[in-house]
């Protein structure tokens, strides 16, 4: 691993590493034995979108590991003033020893590992949002123990969320099938890298845009928010559109007795997901996020450790 841009580019032996230091670093955590592994080792997070989880888990698990976290949104640097990609990703490599950024454009992220000589570390774009999925993977092997013969059904838009499932499922080589509303699937480059991917590991993907054949017998239900950051004027239109693809406890009842419910959050109950789901007891939605924490603390021991 150099950078993780995306889980497309990782090899399973490099997800299966990232998951086992997950839960050396989780089990320590909750122990209260310290692992100092980056002291003296600085990040440098750009926000051009704000946050609540990825910010706090990636200044927090930096923290825990001995190293120091500066925060730099669009705001407080050059970037935002126009200077290049180029020029601050030369620059930052001379101060820090690694790069998370979030941010719309994909490109952005490209670039500064490209330009850049220190590891980059994808927080989200509109394009993909690696380091939740590995969290949510992560927390389906803490539940289920195994990828293997598991199905995972994704209810909704076919945004960055979807596109890093379609990735991390069918690497791990567990079955995934998606439901969109006609016009908003996944990624056509995503989906046929998941193809290559999934013909190495044995998973299964369904594409449809009925949720009822999407979420049954799946073992995982998974949603997202129809509105994604920035696309807010698009609201009014795609409640109308997204009505019928609301995880709810009818749709949920035809995955199997034991499915979890994930979400990356922040949810919109009322629209996207029921409280009497999200809130329910098959609901991991908590331990989904803390995951966050530890799976970041693995990604950045292996990259600038």
């Amino acid at each position: 691993m150099k950078h993780l841009i995306s889980i497309h580019d990782l090899s399973l032996e490099e997800v299966n590493k990232i998951f086992e230091l997950s839960a050396k670093l989780k089990k320590e955590r909750k122990q209260g034995i310290p692992h100092p592994l980056l002291k003296g080792k600085t990040l440098g997070m750009i926000f051009t979108k704000s946050s609540t989880r990825t910010r706090v888990s990636f200044e927090t698990g930096m923290y825990q590991l001995g190293g120091n976290a500066i925060f730099l949104s669009s705001d407080d640097i050059q970037i935002g003033r126009g200077e290049s990609i180029y020029d601050t990703a030369k620059v930052l490599s001379r101060y820090v020893d690694g790069i998370m950024i979030r941010t719309f454009a994909h490109s952005d992220v490209e670039d500064l590992a490209k330009y850049g000589s220190v590891p980059v570390i994808n927080g989200l774009t509109d394009y993909l949002h690696p380091c939740q999925v590995l969290a949510d993977l992560f927390t389906v092997l803490e539940y289920k123990e195994t990828f293997k013969g598991l199905k995972l059904a994704y209810i909704g838009d076919g945004n960055n969320m979807a596109n890093s499932l379609l990735y991390g499922c069918a690497k791990v080589g567990m079955d995934i099938s998606v439901a969109t509303p006609n016009g908003y699937e996944c990624d056509r480059t995503v989906y046929q890298g998941a193809l290559e991917d999934a013909g190495e590991s044995g998973a299964k993907i369904l594409e449809t845009n009925d949720p009822r054949e999407a979420i049954k017998d799946a073992d995982v239900v998974y949603t997202d928010t129809w509105v994604s950051m920035g696309q807010e004027s698009e609201k009014e239109k795609k409640i109308k559109v997204f009505k019928d693809y609301q995880v709810n406890a009818e749709l949920f009842s035809l995955a199997k007795k034991d499915a979890m419910f994930l979400h990356c959050l922040p949810a919109y109950r009322g629209f996207e997901v029921t409280e009497d789901v999200i809130d329910g007891p098959n609901s991991a939605i908590f331990d989904e996020a803390e995951n966050r924490l530890h799976v970041q603390k693995a990604i950045m021991v292996l990259l600038m450790g």
